[in-house]
């Protein structure tokens, strides 16, 4: 039997009205396992009115009452990771403990957002012209909402959600249709916590739902995570609707390997990276660019590694690697492999070749060697657990292939050299760097966000940058002088 999953306004469960659903699948079985709502425009009216009402209250919250709030979400999810991880693994299918490491770094986001009384301080400037004193302060947008992927059901939501509420404001969270219960646990956490009815909303759905929330008045702000064309559309869409947007989009991360990197290093980074979620992480290492002699070894220590990966049902703690999201994209990922060897790559591993379960959406890794620019494999974000290793004959050409390509989200190096290391930080095109790092996701005080078609948008996300995302500035001058003194003067306003 299917269970059946609605909508969260106003601080409770609340049934849709379109009629329409979609079917939720165990990845690891293929079996459906509930059917989800997918609102039409009277439950996206629903969502928004009561985020809107509740936005006006929240915002004169005092920020020692946010902050306690906070802090109790904060015990409430570390405590309950096991719960949340298992439901991950459920309707995603990646590995229990690649779950709970998610809802740990997403643990990070809401500890950041713990400090939000620091965070918005503003600046006080005594005397600035003769009795005036000039101030000032950030203030929370209203109503804001987060689109996110299916790949990170809870962290990414996290990222979002913990500093916009913070903040003061209210947040609508649009899961990805494919596994949207994690969405459903973070909404009764945050009741557990005492966060005041509609301040966080979840609304289940699909374009319909997305372009309600792009195109309505009262929504100020709009975060996004997915693939660039969809990043590009939202950015698009929703400035032209007058809304602050950041959209992150596709990536292709390189892991640059330079002659004297310690290879059996770098291949446990690589494998680690690459296949990590079964490939479908935004920051997956999905071509090596091997310079010089390091080639052979590296394809030869990588492909060494490849066998002894176990690769199950996620909710087995043997398995270290899932299936993929749907039978459409395995199907999809297969392809690219098929085109890739026929374009001319070395299939050194062919993850079509498996014994693994034919009901659920698995696939073995692979890893193509040769792969070339003008290959789909390479110029594609394939999101699934192939890896291809290109050659490079100097660090001088390695970082000229980076910077060609169209995304800079993540890029790592592997070397001993600390001045080519320190040269390859300065040059490269990308918004996140890693030396020895091989997926460099910034710690919470830091921000996410790549260049080039890997962002839409001025500010990267979560950290120092959401704060300024989910808040505006307002500068106020102030004077309080002695009635008697007053006169006209139509002169420019001197401080002098």
């Amino acid at each position: 039997m299917t269970s059946h999953i609605s909508h969260w306004i106003d601080g409770r469960l609340s049934p849709g009205t379109s009629g329409r659903t979609s079917p939720v699948f165990n990845p690891a079985t293929g079996v459906q396992t509930a059917e989800v709502e997918l609102a039409g425009a009277a439950d996206i009216a629903k969502a928004i009115s009561s985020a809107k009402a509740a936005a006006a209250g929240w915002r004169r919250t005092s920020l020692s009452k946010r902050t306690a709030v906070l802090f109790k979400f904060r015990e409430l999810l570390h405590a309950r990771t096991p719960e949340l991880a298992a439901i991950i693994t459920a309707e995603h299918g990646k590995v229990l403990s690649d779950a709970a490491g998610e809802i740990a770094r997403g643990l990070e986001n809401a500890e950041f957002a713990c400090g939000v009384p620091q965070l918005l301080k503003g600046g006080f400037s005594e005397q600035a012209a003769s009795g005036v004193d000039v101030y000032s302060i950030r203030q929370p947008l209203g109503v804001v909402a987060g689109i996110t992927p299916f790949n990170f059901p809870a962290m990414v939501p996290l990222w979002m959600c913990a500093n916009a509420i913070a903040c003061g404001n209210a947040f609508i969270l649009k899961p990805s249709e494919k596994d949207p219960s994690a969405a459903l646990f973070l909404a009764q956490l945050w009741k557990e916590a005492g966060l005041p009815d509609g301040v966080f909303t979840v609304l289940q759905g699909d374009k319909e739902a997305v372009d309600g929330l792009l195109t309505s008045p009262d929504i100020a702000a709009v975060s996004f995570v997915g693939s660039t064309p969809i990043a590009r559309y939202i950015y698009e869409t929703g400035t032209a609707h007058g809304k602050r947007v950041q959209a992150l989009g596709g990536a292709k991360n390189h892991m640059v390997v330079l002659p004297d990197a310690d290879i059996d290093m770098a291949a446990d980074a690589a494998v680690s990276a690459a296949y990590g979620a079964a490939g479908e992480r935004c920051m997956s290492i999905s071509v090596a660019v091997a310079v010089g002699d390091a080639g052979d070894k590296l394809v030869e220590a990588i492909a060494a590694r490849l066998p002894k990966l176990r690769i199950g049902d996620g909710a087995d703690p043997n398995s270290e690697m899932g299936p993929l999201i749907s039978r459409v994209h395995r199907d999809k990922v297969a392809d690219y492999i098929r085109q890739g060897a026929e374009a001319g790559a070395t299939v050194v591993v062919d993850g079509r070749d498996n014994d693994l379960p034919k009901d659920g959406y698995f696939l073995g890794v692979t890893l193509l060697d040769h792969v070339t620019p003008d290959m789909s494999v390479y110029t594609d974000e394939i999101f699934g657990p192939v890896l291809c290793v290109v050659r490079a004959e100097t660090y001088a050409e390695a970082v000229e292939l980076v910077n060609k390509h169209e995304f800079g989200n993540g890029v790592a190096i592997y070397t001993r050299d600390g001045g080519a290391a320190r040269e390859f930080q300065f040059e490269v095109e990308a918004g996140m760097v890693g030396v020895n790092v091989p997926i460099p996701v910034p710690v919470a005080y830091y921000s996410f966000g790549g260049w080039k078609a890997s962002l839409f948008g001025d500010t990267h996300m979560y950290g120092p940058d959401g704060i300024h995302f989910y808040t505006r500035g307002k500068v106020v001058t102030s004077r309080w002088p002695d009635p008697a003194t007053s006169s006209i003067d139509l002169g420019f306003p001197q401080t002098r």
